[in-house]
């Protein structure tokens, strides 16, 4: 059970660092947060975005986001409505007054809650992560090594663990420059501007996207 070789694990953490290396709509949302609500708002955002990728992993294991791949409509469905709530981010963001946005907002006066169910949803509503765990899990699955689901949540659940490592200290360096800047409102209307027109930016490129 789950007898692998050196060389297949130098091949998944190489591929699993790059893959939480590499920017996108998760990376923005959680720096955002911390950058104009603080370490709080930062965890609670990255605790959020986990939980979405846990959820992904787990259906790449039962095997639905398969029929995200295959059906073209499913696609489309789940394309368009992420695609949609990144720009509506966006554009609360870029409506702000630099002292109210939409960030600081969220890491002052929204509960946490609420920012970990953006999390959530910011992460499950890009389909091309659900397609992406569909081709990259299985091409880690050894047969003789135990059941296929079981080596895809190990895989999926290890990939988590890759982004402990990475990800907590972005949010721990992103909150020290937030509680030096957070009482400059040009700054922050700055910051408000910029994650705006990231997440108007990422929502078209997802809108744009083809499988």
């Amino acid at each position: 059970m789950f007898d692998y070789s050196l060389a297949h694990w130098l091949a998944f953490l190489s591929a699993a660092v790059l893959l939480n290396l590499s920017p996108g709509p998760d990376i923005a949302f959680i720096l955002g947060h911390t950058m104009r609500g603080g370490k709080r708002a930062g965890f609670s955002a990255l605790f959020g975005v986990w939980s979405g990728a846990c959820l992904h992993v787990l259906m790449a294991a039962l095997g639905l986001s398969a029929i995200l791949a295959a059906s073209a409509v499913a696609f489309s469905t789940v394309k368009w409505i992420g695609a949609a709530y990144l720009v509506w981010l966006g554009i609360q963001a870029l409506r702000s007054g630099g002292g109210d946005g939409l960030i600081k907002a969220a890491g002052e006066s929204l509960p946490v809650a609420r920012i970990y169910r953006q999390g959530i949803l910011v992460s499950l509503l890009n389909p091309k992560v659900a397609i992406f765990f569909l081709a990259f899990l299985p091409q880690f699955v050894v047969e003789g090594a135990g059941p296929a689901w079981a080596q895809l949540m190990l895989h999926g659940g290890l990939i988590i663990v890759v982004a402990a490592f990475i990800e907590p200290p972005l949010v721990l360096l992103g909150g020290r420059l937030a509680d030096a800047l957070r009482h400059n409102q040009k700054v922050g209307l700055w910051l408000d501007r910029s994650l705006g027109a990231l997440f108007v930016a990422l929502g078209v490129r997802l809108a744009l996207s083809s499988r």
